[in-house]
């Protein structure tokens, strides 16, 4: 949800709580709708309307109560509603004016000052509404804030981290009833931000299982590595490490369903355009326009750390994130690497110098709780010994 941040003294009537005027999302669309509808809608507004009155029991009676706030604003004069304006926090004000806007601002005088007191103490517990209600009034020249700034505003975003070793699950709440769940293993850091029209997932570092609530109306994006990963309803995995299996690259694996994968420009922050293609952000820089491919389920593919996408190839459905049953798979994968992926859960207490070693190659399926085993049959399937050396043991070549 929008947050605001702290406000001073002036802000708020006495003994009135600063986060009363924090706006919600319902607030924020109600507010919209009822600026829309007082301003005339075609069949398709009109049609949009009744579906989103329809999709919660809640959305008539808050569409009503804003109508309300929003008539009554419009009626106030132009200084007053600049004054009521200029006492809002920040984050509530017209999109476009940000809290990293640090340029000087003149003060208000004194008459602002007592007129926007004096609002706010008739106003009282209506704060948040009319908070809402000034961001969707425009102060110059009276006119209505645009339905595309809007709908870019996020009405969720938080930050998911976990530790090494930890494996969490979270829900989305992208549907009141069945949102979209993630399961994050080990090392994991993603950003989640949910959107109008859309839902976005960036996917810093880690692995996570995606099981995508359907909703065409909002795609659900995943920008991970250098690849984009667009679908409606799925459920699928993403990794994108620094050590371990496939370090530096992103591997995109089908359980469900069908994604479209794409490659991207290197960019801090891409937004898709209206059709769900990789677009140009006013901030953030330019994608490419390679043509997507589209993976069904047991299909998966590698994305290089520049963004070249590998072929596609089978995988079986039950093997996909393999992780969440506590296990992990190898398949001629050098040692060093091996290694470097149960460091990411455990520390392994070894260590491999010779590069003759790190590249020696070990396959099969192992516990993640029983790397005891692993590290005790590696004399056996391996021409090493293990070596102690103070708190490690060096995996070194055995000679013959």
């Amino acid at each position: 949800m929008i947050s605001p941040p702290p406000s001073d003294h002036d802000a708020v009537a006495p003994g009135a709580d600063a986060r009363a005027c924090a706006p919600d999302a319902l607030d924020l669309e109600a507010a919209t709708w009822a600026a829309r509808r007082r301003n005339g809608l075609n069949a398709d507004g009109m049609a949009a309307l009744q579906a989103w009155l329809a999709a919660d029991p809640r959305h008539a009676a808050a569409l009503e109560d804003m109508a309300t706030t929003v008539a009554q604003v419009r009626q106030l004069s132009g200084d007053d509603v600049a004054a009521l304006r200029r006492g809002l926090p920040q984050a509530h004000r017209t999109h476009g004016e940000t809290a990293r806007n640090t340029a000087p601002q003149p003060s208000p005088d004194r008459s602002d000052q007592h007129r926007q007191r004096g609002w706010r103490l008739r106003l009282g517990p209506l704060l948040a509404p009319v908070a809402v209600a000034v961001l969707v009034v425009a102060v110059g020249g009276g006119g209505w804030m645009g339905w595309e700034r809007w709908q870019k505003l996020p009405t969720f975003e938080q930050a998911f981290v976990t530790e090494r070793g930890q494996q969490i699950v979270v829900t989305l709440p992208d549907d009141p009833t069945r949102g979209s769940t993630l399961q994050l293993d080990t090392a994991t850091r993603l950003e989640a931000q949910l959107f109008q029209d859309r839902r976005e997932i960036r996917l810093q570092d880690g692995q996570a299982l995606f099981s995508v609530h359907a909703d065409k109306a909002r795609p659900f994006h995943v920008w991970a590595g250098q690849l984009h990963i667009v679908v409606v309803g799925t459920r699928f995995s993403v990794r994108h490490t620094t050590s371990g299996l496939d370090a530096g690259r992103t591997v995109v694996a089908v359980q469900e369903g069908h994604v479209r994968v794409s490659r991207v420009a290197p960019v801090s922050n891409p937004r898709p355009d209206d059709a769900g293609n990789d677009a140009t952000s006013d901030t953030t820089g330019t994608a490419t326009n390679s043509a997507p491919v589209e993976l069904v389920a047991g299909e998966m593919l590698v994305g290089d750390d520049a963004g070249r996408l590998g072929p596609v190839t089978r995988v079986s459905p039950a093997a996909i994130a393999s992780w969440r049953a506590g296990r992990i798979s190898f398949d001629h994968t050098p040692l060093a690497q091996a290694l470097a992926e149960f460091e990411r859960y455990r520390s392994t207490g070894l260590v491999i110098r010779d590069p003759a070693v790190a590249s020696l190659p070990v396959g099969g399926s192992y516990s993640l709780q029983q790397f005891g085993s692993f590290a005790e049959s590696l004399p056996l399937v391996l021409p090493v010994r293990l070596v102690p050396q103070g708190e490690v043991s060096e995996i070194v070549l055995r000679k013959p």
